[in-house]
């Protein structure tokens, strides 16, 4: 029997304006509209929205929130002020992650917390598992949200416009909770493409408004298609492809968001261990040499063996070279290192440069 697909709030807006739909994460999401490379360039040079409603929100209140939050949390949100958002991951004891995720700040005694899609009923399962012995409520609110992303340079113009709010005091990396039309709406200065945008959480009734005042205002909507090349573009990791429960932030070349110097989280004697010792293997970026399109699961060569595999490849639209992610062992994880990505029965050279093709462009 065929899993029932979840549609989103906005699922019937997708439908009508002809998107292409495909499963995502359980749910039946948008890859593109007019095309992925179109509504690429709209969200480098203009301004594109996104349903980002799939996406899982959870709500840790209560006396231990903070000392939760820490203890099931890689980064360090110690003395952070209220309304800061921190990216990191949640890990198992042995390194491995179990999600990727960013955590809002709303005070001392309350977070709230945004996990992946294909993720929410594990992640929600291991942090109420792991909430015992905590004065904490574990609430997962992810049936309650719609969430659109208004991602671009002329993300805050048309977003100040549309609500009629003034957004720029909200710094990059920070939220505020607003009241619209009788309801929380949660504003927050953040996104997945590289580029200056918001992410706006509310309800479905508000989510379906908002979508609907964005088209008519010309803002172009964007599929997971695009949403996947410019995460890529920038060097972001996708949970599955460069982070899994095999694949610990450390190898996932992350290391900067495990705070390794803050009181005891989980994982934490495993990722020491790696950071201290070197992992055998790690995410860097390809360069390949022609038009060839190195895809997931690709196998990486070098001297005659396989060194490692492709994890996301695209031909990057914003620069056009054919470039890619990729897990190697160690030595040829080192800059400037010539391999081979084999397609099919070739092979094709390329060289091990920095995973950030495009520079990113957020508010300063």
């Amino acid at each position: 029997m065929e899993e029932k697909l979840i549609k989103t709030c906005l699922h019937d807006r997708h439908t009508a304006l002809g998107a292409l739909m495909s499963p995502f994460g359980g749910f039946d999401m948008p890859i593109q509209y007019k095309g992925i490379a179109e509504e690429h360039n709209a969200v480098r040079h203009d301004v594109g929205m996104f349903d980002v409603s799939h996406m899982g929100e959870v709500r840790v209140t209560g006396p231990d929130a903070y000392k939760f939050v820490s203890h099931i949390f890689v980064n360090d949100v110690t003395g952070a002020p209220d309304g800061q958002i921190y990216y990191g991951m949640m890990c198992y004891e042995n390194g491995g992650t179990v999600d990727d995720l960013l955590v809002y700040k709303v005070n001392d005694n309350e977070y709230f917390l945004v996990i992946n899609a294909s993720n929410i009923a594990k992640d929600v399962e291991w942090i109420k598992r792991n909430a015992e012995g905590f004065d904490v409520v574990v609430d997962n609110q992810s049936d309650y949200y719609g969430e659109i992303a208004i991602q671009g340079p002329k993300a805050e113009e048309t977003l100040e416009k549309v609500l009629g709010l003034n957004l720029k005091e909200i710094a990059f990396y920070n939220f505020k909770t607003f009241h619209i039309d009788g309801e929380d709406v949660i504003i927050s200065r953040t996104g997945y493409t590289g580029e200056d945008g918001f992410e706006v959480y509310g309800s479905h009734e508000f989510t379906v408004r908002l979508w609907d005042k964005l088209i008519e205002a010309g803002v172009q909507p964007c599929g997971l298609g695009c949403r996947d090349t410019l995460r890529f573009e920038v060097g972001l990791p996708l949970y599955g492809d460069e982070l899994s429960e095999e694949i610990t932030p450390i190898e996932a070349s992350l290391s900067m968001f495990v705070k390794l110097d803050k009181p005891e989280f989980i994982g934490k004697e495993a990722l020491a261990l790696q950071k201290a010792e070197g992992v055998k293997r790690r995410i860097v970026g390809i360069e390949l040499e022609g038009n060839a399109i190195p895809r997931h699961g690709y196998p990486v060569e070098a001297d005659g063996k396989q060194i490692g595999e492709i994890t996301t490849g695209y031909r990057s639209i914003s620069t056009g070279k054919s470039v890619a992610m990729a897990m190697l062992d160690k030595p040829y994880d080192k800059l400037g290192t010539k391999v081979e990505v084999r397609i099919r029965k070739k092979t094709f050279p390329g060289t091990v440069v920095k995973k950030r093709f495009y520079d990113k462009n957020y508010k300063k």
